[in-house]
Order: C-alpha cells, then structure tokens, then sequence
C-alpha cells in the first residue's frame, strides 16, 4: 500500500473539473460589471432559447442569428442566473462529477457534458417549443455526471463507497454494471428518489433571470440525466462486469 493510498488528499478534485468552474465563475463574475443591457444580450446570444427555432412566422430577431441556434445547445450551460444557482451546480459536480473525470478522462469528460448539455436542451425544447424565455445552467450536464455515476460509483469498492474514499484513485476504475443491476442497489435508488424529488420540488419554483420570470427548467435535467444514463457505456474506458443481454 503506497504513501499516497494511505493518506488520499482531502481536496482531490480533477483540473478538468477546477477548470469548468473557474470559466464558469469567471464568466458570471463579468456579466456582474456589465450593463443590464449588454447582459441580456449575451443571455439571449448564448443562452439556449426555444423560440429560435420556432416557424418563420414566429421567429423574432436573434443575437447572432443561425450560428446562436447551433452554438446555444451547448453555451447556455456556461450562463447561470446567480451565484447561488452557480454555486449548486459546481458542488453538485464536484460530488458526482469528479469521480466521472477520474474515470473518463479531461476529454471524454468534456464531450460527454457536452452531450448531456445538448440532449437537456433537447428535451426542454420539446416541452418548451416556441417560448422565448431563456434557459441557462450547467444542470443537464451535472445530471448527465450523476447518472454516469450510478454505473460504477456505488458498486462495491467505488468512489461513492467507504472503502472507495480510502482509495479514490482507484475506486473510480472499478468495472461499471448494468442499468439494471445498478438499479437493484438500495443506495442507487435512494439516491435516485432523492434526486427526483429534488427536481419536482424545485422544478415546482419559479426563478429570474436578466429580469425574464421563468420557471428552473427540470425537463433539461431529466434530458441530461437519461442521455448520462443511457450513453455511458459509449463513453466507458474501463468496461463492465457483465454485458451480456443486459441495457
């Protein structure tokens, strides 16, 4: 057993992770030094807003035009509304998104949020067509690392296990199980029940943003919690205990 096995850091958070949250509080922090005007362009311009892609009819005129409606799938989880709501998602993703950096890597980790910002924002462009409120936050993404972690972080010796913080290194490597053997562990469906409820209570809540009234976008989490779900596996570079027939 090695030094540094015996005695894990107390503060082991991945630089990709440290990285992503600086950005995001580097970018909140100068939209606090900004015009209210400026600020709201840059909300609508690289937020993700459903009313871009509504019929011609419908469409009003929007800040950087066809290259907004590509480059909004992704921006709009670098904008946040606060530094409370930042604040959340950056302890969210530290909880559960490190030990899927650890495990993926700084570049699978990055296309992989990416992935899971881009399918919340599908479905919250589903559920949400036509409306010209904007939606910003890196929740989908946190999402998508919560559900990523279910595969692999509570099987035994994993990192969200007692004996996977002695060895948090090596917790994050351990074999990753299926959707439905990770489903038949009671802390994976508490920690599920506890996650949805928290998107029911707070989903229920209405918020601001820019002075624009909205309600917190829980479509967006469910999107980037079942693209995490389902996709981790196309991600995966350690592999499972069983393949199998099974999801």
């Amino acid at each position: 057993m090695g030094e540094e096995e015996r005695n894990p850091p107390a503060f082991n958070v991945p630089g990709v992770l440290l990285v992503l949250i600086a950005l995001m509080a580097a970018i909140h922090a100068m939209r606090q030094f900004i015009s209210a005007d400026l600020d709201l362009w840059i909300v609508y311009a690289f937020g993700f807003v459903p009313g871009r892609y509504a019929g011609e009819a419908l469409r009003l005129p929007m800040p950087l035009g066809s290259a907004g409606d590509v480059l909004g799938f992704v921006t709009y989880a670098l904008l946040h509304g606060s530094w409370l709501h930042l604040a959340s998602n950056a302890l969210w993703m530290i909880a559960f998104g490190a030990a899927v950096a650890k495990r993926f890597g700084a570049f699978r980790f990055i296309v992989f949020g990416v992935v899971c910002a881009v399918a919340g924002a599908a479905l919250h462009l589903a559920t949400h067509w036509g409306e010209f409120v904007p939606m910003v936050g890196a929740s989908a993404a946190v999402s998508g690392h919560m559900a990523a972690a279910i595969r692999f972080a509570f099987s035994p010796g994993g990192p969200l296990t007692a004996a996977g913080r002695l060895y948090p290194e090596t917790a994050a490597h351990v074999p990753a199980v299926s959707i439905l053997t990770a489903f038949q562990n009671r802390s994976v469906i508490a920690f599920t029940a506890i996650w949805m409820v928290f998107n029911l209570l707070f989903g229920l809540g209405a918020t601001s943003l820019a002075g624009v009234e909205g309600e917190i976008a829980w479509q967006a989490h469910v999107g980037g919690f079942l693209a995490g779900l389902l996709l981790f596996g196309l991600f995966d570079p350690v592999g499972r205990t069983c393949r199998n027939n099974e999801i």
